[in-house]
């Protein structure tokens, strides 16, 4: 029954008003009066619920109209990682001549974002903005959609409520996890196998000359040292070359399974380590690209990170092949990992569904009771 009545409520408060405890006190006493004053024709009970329905029918009316004129306006949010505080800015904008008072804000967020968070402004001046900032600290990683900002006063007397919904669309992007790898046997080790041809990586990183392969626009992420200034100045816009070193076989190519087949943890802590090993290789100044049955080879930080915040695993994708340069896998046990190129690196979950043979043996089997940080820049198992 208490939730119905709630429901009732927030109904009223959204589509006309709703009355605020104060409010609910003072229609009680007025329509008291008027039976008294009803039974005894006395004149100032007539006069004291006339007083009282009166100031109730001034809120009804004022509380509405104190929310027209007010627009919203959002600002882009920032990539985060998970663990790190993911903040909004929401500017207020008073478009009327008149002052607007006790007003509440309330940003409408998705439910894996925490708790909607709420701000209370006392007055707002005529043709003035207020700007809200406030964080949250996402605990999974994802992009998320939402497009609702909700107006909410009682003003003038706090005796009835009312809200009304503002669109304002937005989107936030949390990347995975970034795991604090001091060293990572899994990338050094693949380094120490390339040989000369991770030299030749190494080189192309810092490198500003050398065969360009193509020249296209500026992505977040890109080296300066790669900006052709020539074309961006013919073009108004930044673009950059391609070099050909760095789209060789010298990478360090990182393969997530996608395949439906695996636990939800197992999966989060896979691609955990995707983006872990992936910032690990940048610092280490490698070129690291990643592969996704359903992207293909991704390149550049932010594609990639924001490829991983939205990955989930479903039915196998053949949409693009496995390079046929070695990579790191990473899989779980539950199904037979694909056929890889030679030299390629297993990376291995285990799964409530057993171990299964397989030609290729994992040189690494992640266990979920233990640290994931400690077993990725734990010595492999098995030498490459």
């Amino acid at each position: 029954m208490a939730r119905l009545w709630q429901r009732l409520l927030t109904w009223l408060e959204r589509h006309w008003v709703a009355p605020a405890y104060a409010g609910g006190v003072l229609l009680g006493l007025a329509i008291a009066f008027f039976g008294a004053a009803v039974n005894s024709m006395a004149g100032w009970l007539y006069a004291i619920s006339g007083v009282m329905m009166a100031i109730a029918l001034i809120n009804v009316w004022t509380s509405p109209r104190s929310l027209s004129g007010l627009q919203i306006h959002r600002q882009p949010i920032r990539p985060v990682s998970v663990g790190e505080p993911l903040a909004a800015e929401i500017v207020l904008e008073n478009s009327t001549a008149r002052s607007k008072v006790l007003l509440q804000l309330r940003d409408q967020v998705p439910t894996a974002l925490g708790e909607a968070p709420t701000t209370a402004i006392a007055t707002l001046a005529p043709h003035q903005q207020h700007t809200w900032v406030y964080t949250c600290r996402p605990t999974r990683r994802g992009i998320y959609h939402w497009d609702t900002v909700t107006l909410r006063t009682a003003a003038p007397f706090g005796l009835f409520w009312c809200q009304r919904p503002r669109q304002a669309a937005i989107h936030a992007t949390v990347y995975p996890e970034i795991l604090p790898l001091s060293r990572c046997p899994l990338i050094d080790q693949m380094g120490l196998a390339m040989g000369s041809r991770w030299q030749l990586s190494q080189q192309a990183q810092y490198s500003s000359q050398g065969l360009t392969r193509a020249v296209r626009p500026y992505r977040w992420g890109d080296p300066t040292r790669l900006i052709h200034w020539r074309t961006s100045a013919r073009h108004g816009d930044l673009r950059v070359r391609e070099l050909e070193e760095q789209t060789a076989d010298n990478q360090v190519i990182i393969g997530l399974d996608t395949r439906d087949r695996w636990t939800e943890d197992a999966f989060e802590s896979a691609v955990t380590t995707a983006a872990s090993l992936y910032i690990y290789s940048l610092r280490k100044q490698l070129s690291a690209v990643l592969w996704l049955p359903h992207t293909g080879l991704l390149q550049n930080k932010h594609t990639i990170l924001s490829a991983l915040a939205a990955v989930m695993p479903g039915p196998a994708d053949t949409t693009h092949r496995l390079p046929t340069q070695s990579l790191i896998w990473l899989g779980t046990n539950a199904v037979t990992p694909p056929a890889l190129p030679p030299g390629s690196l297993w990376v291995q979950w285990q799964s409530q569904t057993g171990s299964m043979a397989s030609v290729l043996q994992p040189i690494l089997t992640i266990h979920p009771q233990e640290s994931l940080v400690e077993q990725l820049q734990a010595d492999l198992s098995t030498p490459y």
